[in-house]
């Protein structure tokens, strides 16, 4: 384990947990014009007690998401196909949480296979999140511009497909962080080249980019749609709930995505500076590593609000959790009423309904 005071002259400027935060940017600087012990000690603290309060939160919400569609939906369907695979990408993308809590606290003692599967798992469940956001977004505005669109409607062995070419397509763009994360002594769990890093970096700029031109397309087309004098009622309600989602979307991921692509100026080779320069390289670099570390907790505490936005505002799936909290709570009476309750349940949700 690295002490404090090893850590003084080594701050934090990762993109991501895969990367050491400590260990890449300021092993050339001086001690006395790098001090970051600071900033060190309060991460050790503050954000594995933030990560933790994300991860309880993901699991209790993705995982009741996942008890819902088995025990009331059908999963067959395109939208359920989605709403489940979003569940499990995002508790992919949790599962990676208590290992960078862990590295904030102790670094990395876990070996070298270790950070290549920690690595993968957390990516894995960071892009195809993001993938599935942007198939969810566009069946959204299929769904109201082209209501009666067969795409609308797919079911089996078509959501299936979607299915396997979005994980294909995730595994195939994670796969460089299997393959080019190490393990370097002490405790270090951290990507091979700068090449890679910037690689990182810049891929997860694009995913971000290619996110906002689909929600702000998408969603500004649904809401010019609902604005009509002939649009159905309850409009006022999904406006708020569209104005909510892209907000929280765009609060959460533009800030730490403008602070990754900040700090991905520094790590492209520079010719030596004088010691003027390097106080002055010093004190941005801190500064973008504090930004890094507040930007960094809003956008991945997204993987337990996607559960409250993309299922449990929509109104079937608020029925069904008012339901099943009711049958726990009437645990007690009889096998005959319980099955009543669950052929009721059965009925009033067997047509398909866009979350929304």
């Amino acid at each position: 384990m690295a002490t404090t005071g090893d850590l003084a002259v080594t701050t934090t400027m990762s993109i991501s947990p895969a990367i050491d935060y400590y260990y890449e940017n300021y092993s050339d600087y001086p001690t006395e014009e790098c001090d970051s012990s600071s900033l060190v000690e309060t991460g050790m603290i503050f954000i594995p007690a933030f990560f933790s309060i994300v991860v309880i939160l993901s699991l209790f919400g993705n995982i009741l998401v996942i008890v819902i569609l088995a025990k009331y939906e059908n999963l067959k369907s395109i939208t359920n196909t989605f709403i489940l695979n979003l569940a499990v990408s995002d508790l992919f993308f949790t599962a990676g949480l208590p290992f960078w809590a862990y590295y904030h606290m102790y670094g990395w003692t876990l070996g070298s296979y270790a950070c290549k599967i920690v690595s993968f798992v957390f990516y894995l469940g960071f892009y195809s999140s993001g993938f599935l956001l942007i198939l969810m977004t566009a069946h959204r505005y299929i769904a109201v511009m082209n209501p009666l669109s067969d795409i609308v409607s797919t079911k089996g062995f078509y959501s299936v497909l979607v299915s396997v070419v979005m994980w294909g397509l995730s595994v195939l763009v994670t796969s460089p962080a299997f393959m080019f994360t190490k393990f370097v002594e002490p405790n270090h769990c951290v990507f091979a080249s700068s090449t890679w890093d910037l690689w990182a970096i810049y891929q997860q700029n694009a995913l971000f980019i290619i996110s906002s031109v689909v929600f702000i397309f998408c969603y500004s087309q649904i809401i010019c749609r609902l604005l009509r004098p002939t649009a159905r009622r309850r409009k006022s309600k999904t406006l708020k709930l569209i104005f909510a989602l892209v907000a929280v979307f765009f609060l959460g991921w533009a800030p730490y995505n403008i602070v990754i692509f900040l700090k991905s100026l520094y790590i492209w080779p520079r010719p030596p500076a004088d010691s003027a320069d390097v106080v002055q390289s010093c004190e941005i670099t801190k500064r973008l590593a504090y930004a890094f570390y507040i930007t960094r907790l809003f956008a991945y505490s997204h993987c337990c609000l996607n559960p409250v936005f993309y299922v449990f505002l929509g109104v079937k799936f608020n029925n069904h959790l008012k339901k099943m909290l009711k049958f726990w709570g009437h645990n007690d009476n009889s096998s005959i009423r319980n099955r009543r309750s669950r052929l009721t349940i059965t009925s009033v949700t067997s047509g398909e309904e866009l979350s929304m």
